[in-house]
């Protein structure tokens, strides 16, 4: 579900998953992590989030 927000840049979905345990560094996927997701399509406060929590 994280790596869906990430890609999509849902910033508050994707906060709310890291609030409740969401692993941000789980492989898998076109993209390989949520990070790389949301930096490939630009997503720059999701990127933002993800780095804020050890991304």
């Amino acid at each position: 579900a994280l790596m869906a927000a990430s890609c999509k840049g849902h910033t508050e979905i994707a906060q709310i998953l890291i609030q409740n345990g969401a692993d941000v560094n789980i492989q898998g996927g076109e993209y390989g992590t949520a990070l790389i997701a949301a930096s490939f399509q630009g997503h720059i406060e999701t990127v933002q989030i993800l780095l804020q929590n050890s991304a």
